[in-house]
């Protein structure tokens, strides 16, 4: 990907969501609600503390974490739906 977000920011990508409801019903994309789980595929460099030394990133490229449902801003890079948050905005990492 040719992007890297700045300071303490990450690109996630949503995990799709299943379609149908456990007792098979076929859930329209307009009415299913957004996962708020994703894979980290881009990290910044971290933030600075206030003693201006750099503070490392927790997450990682590749963790799947979790996140609050309007968390984050979505965009379009290179034709991938991602979306754009601080690290603050992850609630945590799922092993």
């Amino acid at each position: 990907m040719g992007f890297k977000p700045l300071h303490d920011r990450i690109a996630v990508r949503r995990l799709e969501q299943g379609e149908k409801t456990a007792g098979g019903i076929i859930i329209p994309d307009s009415a299913q609600e957004k996962p708020s789980e994703g894979i980290v595929v881009s990290v910044g460099s971290g933030a600075r503390g206030k003693d201006g030394k750099p503070v490392a990133m927790d997450v990682k490229v590749g963790n799947t974490v979790l996140f609050g449902k309007w968390s984050g801003t979505e965009v379009t890079i290179d034709g991938d739906d991602l979306l754009i948050m601080q690290e603050s905005d992850i609630m945590g990492i799922i092993n």
